[in-house]
Formats: C-alpha cells, structure tokens, sequence
C-alpha cells in the first residue's frame, strides 16, 4: 500500500481532520541511519506528526517540524514538500545516549521525550520560497512525548482545539506508522455556526470516537483508510477527500552542494580533503557527493 495523507471533516464541516500512513516512508527514512530503537520511535513520531500538519495547510515549498534540546538528542527535523516528498533525521549524542538509557533501565522507567530531548523547543516552520514571508510557530518541549506538545501548541498559541491518535511500530525489517488529527474549527468568519453546547458536545464525541481508533485499524494494511474513518465517524456527517501520496525523497543534489561549497573560498574547501577528494555527506539521506582536484577546478573555475 502506498504511503499517503488525506483530509475530512464530520459535522456538516465543523470539524476537520487529516489522516495519515507512512509504513514505506518511516522504513526508508530510519533504515538510512541506523539510530538505536529509542530514537528511531521518536522520530517516527515525528514524522507522523509532519506529515499530518503539512497535510492541514495550502503552501508551495516546504514545511518544517524541528527540535532543539539540551538532552541527548540534540535535534530532529522533518521536511515535507508540497509535492509530498519527506526526509528526516537526528542528532544524538551517542555516549550520553547509552548512559541515559541504561539509568533509565536501572530504574525500571520507559525511556519518553523528556529523558531523550530534555529542555528545548519544537518549532513548525514553512518556507515558500525567497520572496515570501516565512510561518513560524514555537512551542516549549513539555510534555511525555512530541504528540502532546504539538496538541499543546495548537490549544494554546493557536487557540484551536486539537486531538491526535497515533500508532508506530516496528515490523519485522520495517516500520508501520500512522495517525490521525482531529480540529475543532472556530465559529467565527462564516465558519460553521453551532450553538456552544451542541458545539462542546460534538467536539467531545469527536474525540472520544478518535480515541477509539485500535492500533491495529491504524496499521491495518487490509483495512482501508476511507473505512476505518467511516467506522469511527459514520453517524458525524462524514466527508473524505481524496488521498494525496506521501514517500520518502531527498532534496540534495550535486548542483546544491556545488554551490554551498562555492559560497565559501577554495582554501578553506581544500583544507577538508581527505584521500584527495572533498567529500560532503547529507544529513538527511547519507548520498556522498565527492569533489576532486579537477571538479573543484571546474568550481571555481581554474
């Protein structure tokens, strides 16, 4: 089944809704780096997460969902283009990481956000090119795990009540990973119009219908999106829209590099050859693009 999100609303409109699936992407992305099973949770989360959030907003370009902590995982990110292409990774320190876990397992504690990132900020960020003004949100990292902070972000900054139910787990070589998102939209601005108490009621009934969702109907490979939210939303007025794909792509290319590499003076390129060659690894994907004495002739034009 490939990889995709797609959007629905119940209650004649007055709440929306994205779901998403990600087996093929979250297998690709965390088998390019081989992060311990700890991390790789986290960041599955996060790319569920991404992908149900860039999902929700109309942009050209690229939407971000960032981390920064001062625990032993520094940061993550996860890229989600317009065009559906999503890439991610992480930076860990992997002496504390180790240290961490094993006290964790002393103590007889499930490893969570808060052990593995410590203090910091998630930050969702979209990027619509050069003459554009760049969307940025921020949220502290409080909570026990990345689904809570952005479920507090959108409660708090953005004031729009917010419910998520995700499931990630490993399967055999792979991942299977999916999520649902569920909005309580605002009345205001010819948007749907409810009374308050017929409002509060639906909105609870929306999540305790989302809560209900079982693990294994989220990661169902024979139960298809469209159904599950019919089972979960069928007496709500349900509408589904069509799916749009999702997969695992790279942005890098030789081009890219050449020209970051260009934007710095030869010297200090030269001064990171090794073997003979100037190699620049990408983060995100492990490609290896490597320059040689005449490529970077043919740089910088010598």
């Amino acid at each position: 089944m490939d990889d995709f999100g797609l959007s629905f609303h119940i209650d004649a409109g007055a709440f929306r809704g994205r779901m998403a699936r990600l087996d093929a992407t979250v297998t690709r992305v965390l088998a390019g780096h081989g992060y311990p099973h700890e991390l790789s949770l986290q960041l599955a989360e996060a790319l569920v997460l991404a992908a149900l959030l860039a999902g929700n907003l109309k942009y050209d370009g690229v939407f971000t969902l960032q981390t920064k902590g001062d625990g032993p995982v520094s940061m993550m990110v996860v890229d989600v283009t317009s065009q559906g292409h999503v890439r991610a990774c992480a930076g860990h320190d992997e002496e504390a990481f180790a240290t961490a876990l094993k006290k964790l397992e002393k103590a007889g504690v499930t490893p969570s956000l808060p052990h593995l990132l410590g203090a910091g900020h998630l930050a969702f960020t979209v990027d619509q090119g050069a003459h554009t003004e760049r969307y940025q949100g921020i949220v502290e990292l409080l909570g026990m795990n990345m689904t809570q902070c952005v479920q507090r972000y959108f409660n708090m900054s953005e004031q729009i009540e917010t419910s998520f139910r995700l499931a990630i787990q490993p399967d055999g070589e792979g991942w299977r990973a999916a999520g649902i998102m569920l909005q309580r939209l605002p009345t205001q601005g010819g948007g749907p119009i409810l009374l308050a108490e017929d409002a509060d009621e639906a909105w609870r009934t929306g999540t305790i219908l989302l809560a209900s969702a079982k693990d294994e109907e989220l990661l169902s490979l024979e139960l298809p999106a469209e159904h599950l939210l019919t089972r979960l939303f069928h007496g709500e007025a349900l509408s589904v829209g069509p799916r749009h794909p999702l997969e695992a792509r790279c942005r890098c290319s030789a081009e890219k590099v050449a020209n970051t590499l260009k934007s710095f003076p030869r010297a200090e390129v030269e001064s990171m050859k090794d073997n003979g060659l100037v190699s620049v690894i990408c983060q995100f994907c492990k490609t290896s693009y490597d320059f040689s004495d005449s490529a970077l002739d043919d740089l910088y034009g010598s």
